[in-house]
């Protein structure tokens, strides 16, 4: 195809894209079956995880629970029964641990068959600033949410391929978005989270395999204790996110295969501004929403059990 054939589809595209973009503000898109589908969700013993496998168990999904807390998935694990799961299962695992994440998977291949939805959602935080945070926690931190999601994409993706069908969701944040004052370790984590799930989704594309879609989800600070202690200066524009609210949305996005999802909604305008402002009206604007104070008050789950 010459230049000019190239360049006139690109605008003609562009121009119908945007319009279809414009279309779905009033006309809501058709949402897929996922019944009878295989759901895999890693962090699932509480929290997002926990109301996650209730919102696809609710939809006759076959829900997959890890975690490593035991007590946690048996919980989870009942309440996914009692919202329509067809089966249930939980495994303990370690997500940081590559060869136990392959064992594992292993296992739920041969007991329950072939993952059709990954749900990369374990994640943790230490709460601390770059130069106070221990390097035992620093690599954790990287291995549990980043590393996982690679060995679980290795364990879990060639049966996708091979069916040219499945969903990979990836639970980032909007800290994966724009660096915050005092989460140097964790934006870092998220940022390689988003840049993974985003690589992995255009090589499915370059290689054919469209039936594969992919969800990358960055919400502001979600109330499940993991952040207990942060507050928001603006609740308005920058609520501290409820927890059903957010799985309902994450479910919702999965269903119409949605590529993006930032929570809430002002995420989509600040991380636009990042891009386009000037370097010192940025860190202004930043300073202004509280970006440079948000941890001051984090306590975390684990700080206030102790």
């Amino acid at each position: 195809m010459n230049c000019f054939l190239e360049t006139l589809k690109v605008i003609l595209l562009s121009l119908w894209f945007n319009v279809e973009s414009f279309i779905h503000w009033f006309i809501p898109k058709k949402r897929k079956n996922i019944s009878g589908e295989i759901v895999l969700i890693t962090g699932a013993g509480s929290g997002i995880g926990r109301l996650m496998a209730q919102e696809f168990a609710a939809h006759g999904t076959t829900v997959v629970l890890w975690d490593i807390n035991q007590e946690g998935m048996k919980e989870s694990a009942r309440l996914a029964k009692q919202s329509g799961a067809i089966r249930v299962h939980y495994y303990l695992c370690d997500c940081s641990d590559k060869n136990e994440v392959y064992r594992v998977a292993d296992q739920v291949k041969r007991e329950v068959g072939d993952v059709s939805i990954l749900v990369n959602n374990a994640g943790i935080v230490t709460g601390k600033t770059f130069m106070d945070a221990p390097d035992s926690l620093i690599e954790k931190t990287m291995e549990v949410n980043t590393m996982a999601h690679f060995w679980t994409y290795k364990a879990f993706l060639p049966a996708m391929m091979a069916n040219n069908h499945g969903h990979l969701v990836s639970i980032a944040s909007s800290a994966g978005l724009i660096g915050v004052n005092g989460l140097a370790d964790y934006c870092a984590s998220k940022f390689a989270a988003v840049g993974f799930a985003e690589s992995v989704g255009l090589e499915l594309l370059a290689t054919g395999k469209d039936g594969i879609k992919t969800t990358i989800v960055c919400p502001y600070f979600i109330n499940t204790g993991m952040f207990d202690g942060c507050q928001t200066k603006w609740p308005r524009i920058l609520p501290i996110l409820d927890p059903t609210f957010v799985a309902k949305k994450i479910l919702q996005a999965v269903l119409t295969d949605q590529v993006y999802l930032l929570l809430p909604k002002s995420m989509y305008i600040i991380a636009g501004l990042k891009n386009i402002l000037p370097m010192k009206q940025g860190l202004l604007l930043g300073q202004y929403l509280g970006a440079f104070s948000v941890m001051d008050s984090f306590q975390g789950r684990n700080r206030k059990k102790d």
